[in-house]
């Protein structure tokens, strides 16, 4: 596969980027283009922007189903969780009728639909392929202060050494959620490597004594009115950035990156890499988050170099096509129709992968007012 005439995100000049075997073998020069080999698929891409796949640090894949529940102005997590049970009873045990596996799979489709080509779950090991979206698991997730019973005690596990812990930390606005913050720290005895979730309160002063940040600033902003201070903790620790579920959080990831960026705490650029290179550094995902030889064909092609304003065009994962905008698809056809479902998403008309029609239909047997948020064809 060759995709052709588009530009690198973050590198200059036009290039062809040539795909075999799952991996970016070749990268063309600026202007340059890459010879077709006997019936080589060429993607005319005419001037697209190529992002990495991107990387979603924070998703609890079988949660979203949910529509966002809560009042908002909460002051902490544990005051959003009580309530919503309390108000919302009836709506939760209704999601909960889906089988999980149909949850599961319908969120690696909200990832795959929104650009992602990994995706970092947190909770339970869930019983997931990486057909779709890869499902990162090589990290300890640990829920909350108030919510992971022994938390402490599973923090300072003596065999446990090589793996990241990712907790939700700081998500509140009141002393409650600082003072959680603070313990968590006193209490990491054996010096494990702590990877925060949320951190709407975290200082500049303890956001060193973690791996990184993931900041998840729509779910911050539904729940407790306000966000992590992103300009300032970035000086002190990694920054990635997470989805949530929609729970808490736009179903659209386009929403989230507005968000972001109408903060003015983050410039696209910063952005961007909060969803390509710092993750996967920072997961040590060490074959992707670049786009450059012999790195893994994930791929994004999307209209801008904005990730709020992009629509996406192309979606590769492994050097398989995953997902293609109707206007590539009638400009190249190359992908087996049978095999991908047909959607309008927005304005868009999408080809992705798999039978749509069939998991929708599953869905609402279970759960008939649950939100679809697009039309299948």
């Amino acid at each position: 596969m060759i995709l052709h005439d588009l530009i690198i995100y973050g590198s200059p000049g036009k290039k062809d980027i040539f795909i075999l075997d799952g991996k970016i073998k070749k990268i063309s020069g600026a202007g340059g283009r890459l010879i077709r080999e006997k019936n080589e698929v060429v993607y005319n891409l005419n001037g697209a922007v190529a992002f990495p796949g991107f990387i979603n640090s924070h998703d609890h894949l079988d949660f979203n189903n949910y529509p966002q529940l809560g009042r908002g102005g909460y002051k902490n997590y544990t005051e959003w969780g009580h309530d919503i049970h309390e108000r919302f009873f009836h709506e939760i045990e209704a999601v909960k009728k889906i089988p999980q596996a149909l949850r599961i799979r319908w969120g690696l489709y909200k990832n795959l639909l929104n650009g992602f080509t990994s995706v970092v779950n947190h909770g339970d090991r869930l019983a997931v392929d990486n057909e779709l979206v890869s499902v990162f698991r090589d990290c300890y997730s640990l829920h909350s202060v108030s919510f992971e019973k022994k938390w402490w005690w599973k923090l300072n596990h003596p065999l446990r050494n090589s793996r990241p812990y990712v907790m939700h930390l700081g998500e509140g606005v009141d002393e409650k959620s600082s003072g959680e913050i603070k313990k968590v720290i006193r209490s990491n005895w054996l010096g494990k490597k702590i990877i925060a979730v949320h951190g709407v309160a975290l200082t500049e002063r303890l956001a060193g004594s973690f791996a990184a940040l993931i900041w998840c600033p729509a779910s911050n902003f539904f729940l407790l009115g306000q966000t992590a201070a992103i300009d300032k903790l970035k000086q002190r620790t990694k920054v990635l950035f997470g989805t949530d579920a929609t729970l808490t959080s736009p179903w659209r990831t386009k929403e989230h990156f507005w968000v972001a960026l109408e903060t003015g705490l983050v410039t696209k650029n910063e952005l961007a890499d909060m969803l390509t290179i710092t993750p996967a550094h920072t997961w040590k995902l060490d074959d992707r988050g670049t786009i450059a030889e012999n790195k893994v064909a994930d791929i994004v092609i999307t209209s801008s170099d904005n990730p709020a304003e992009a629509e996406i065009l192309l979606v590769i994962k492994g050097g398989e096509v995953m997902l293609a905008d109707e206007l590539v698809q009638a400009d190249n056809g190359f992908l087996p129709e049978e095999n991908y479902s047909r959607i309008r998403l927005g304005k868009q008309i999408l080809y992705v992968k798999g039978n749509l029609s069939a998991l929708v239909a599953e869905i609402l047997r279970y759960y008939p007012s649950a939100e679809i948020p697009f039309e299948v064809l």
